[in-house]
């Protein structure tokens, strides 16, 4: 398997590039962005390990120029900002997965080897079909009837909750906490807002939202 790791701290990329030539990858390393995005887009990798933090051109433009290149390439983000806006902006960009800095390398193997299993599945291993809706984590894609849905990241992420917990009450608790917020912060009233915004979409999905008095929110299948 080849790997593109594209890393400026060179003591880092030495480490990571001998040890996962010993896991029995093919590793190129690039140093900056621009390099990065030049041998990702004129040659072949089977995954790409990028640092949002490089020099030149910054990580989440290599992401994006790759992604509308490569849609299919899988690229896992490595980055020393572990906020919430960072994760959802790398994510938004094209990752298909995420690693804060510091980490350990297994945990680093174990991501690469998971999104090459995806890959090898193909496209449709990673899209989940209930209802008129097809949701694909993968790709960060919604759609209905094929109809692509405009969500935002909370949205987004209220939506991921909600059918990973399918058939179950998921809580306002659960909601913020899938926000990576205090229940304070995100409010009930801010809650309910993303509930009512996101049932208007749902709208012709042959799904529906239902409010379970005291308890929270359940998704089900039949138009409300």
């Amino acid at each position: 398997m080849k790997l593109l790791l594209a890393e400026d701290d060179a003591i880092l990329a030495d480490a990571l590039s001998a040890s996962l030539a010993k896991a029995g990858f093919e590793v190129e390393v690039a140093p900056n962005g621009a390099v990065a995005e030049f041998l990702l887009l004129r040659q072949h990798f089977d995954v790409g390990v990028l640092d949002l933090g490089l020099p030149m051109v910054d990580g989440l433009t290599v992401l994006k120029r790759v992604r509308a290149a490569k849609p299919a390439l899988p690229m896992l983000v490595l980055t020393a900002l572990d906020g919430l806006e960072h994760r959802v902006a790398g994510l938004n960009a094209g990752a298909d997965d995420y690693l804060t800095k510091p980490f350990d390398f297994p945990e680093l193997e174990a991501r690469i080897r998971a999104l090459l299993r995806r890959t090898r599945g193909g496209p449709a291993s990673s899209a989940q079909q209930l209802g008129r809706l097809s949701f694909d984590r993968d790709a960060r894609r919604a759609t209905i009837d094929g109809t692509l849905i405009d969500l935002s990241p909370r949205e987004w992420m209220l939506l991921d909750l909600l059918l990973t917990q399918r058939d179950r009450v998921v809580t306002k608790d659960q909601i913020a906490e899938s926000w990576s917020v205090e229940r304070s912060e995100s409010g009930a009233g801010s809650i309910e807002v993303y509930i009512h915004r996101l049932r208007r979409k749902l709208e012709g999905s042959g799904l529906a939202i239902r409010t379970v008095r005291g308890l929270g929110y359940l998704l089900e299948e039949g138009d409300a």
